[in-house]
């Protein structure tokens, strides 16, 4: 009576009927390769990663960035969550909703409230004033845009492709030329500016 039950990220039992759900995704470790390796050698896992993921939406509001025991951590940066699903979709990997998948990337691209993505939005970049790591976190979400185009390219929605990569550019604006480095830039003049590259 118990197999396939699990407890969700909104606290109840649920039960898994067409998938195994899974927990523990610290996707911020495991987005760069051991997810795609799963992709290649291991699809019905990563169909039911990706189900869990959808799960998790669905129960608590969002795509998990570093769930742990159905409880969402916040840990680390970015929302990679979306990466895996790219990766999925870019390898034909079937057995889940891939429109569904895609309206949770993009609600997971438009958390304004969500560690510095807000102003992301709005200036193309996370300043130094605005919120910490805001190197990091511009790239990380830039990234995480291109996944989101790629999907969208996939499915043929135009408009949400031409956004995300347009969007996808913003790493564009913390390069500094000069040293060949990102850089952290300031909102304000007080801290030095680095030649950028603004859309």
């Amino acid at each position: 009576h118990g197999r396939g039950r699990y407890r969700g990220r909104d606290g109840e039992i649920h039960k898994a009927y067409d998938f195994t759900n899974y927990t523990v995704f610290s996707l911020w470790d495991t987005f760069r390769a051991a997810h795609p390796l799963y992709a290649l050698i291991d699809q019905k896992r990563t169909r039911d990663f990706i189900n869990t993921f959808l799960a998790q939406y669905e129960q608590g509001g969002r795509l998990p960035v570093w769930e742990l025991a159905g409880n969402e951590t916040d840990t680390m940066i970015g929302y990679h969550a979306v990466s895996v699903i790219a990766d999925a979709a870019a390898k034909r990997i079937t057995g889940f909703d891939l429109e569904e998948a895609f309206a949770a990337m993009k609600h997971s691209a438009e958390l304004k409230q969500y560690r510095g993505l807000g102003v992301y939005m709005d200036h193309g970049f996370v300043a130094v004033e605005d919120d910490r790591e805001s190197v990091s976190k511009t790239l990380e979400y830039a990234y995480d845009d291109w996944c989101i185009a790629q999907v969208a390219r996939l499915l043929g929605h135009t408009n949400d492709y031409q956004r995300y990569l347009a969007r996808a550019q913003s790493y564009k604006n913390l390069f500094d030329p000069r040293s060949g480095f990102m850089r952290p830039r300031s909102n304000g003049s007080s801290m030095q500016m680095c030649l950028c590259f603004l859309h």
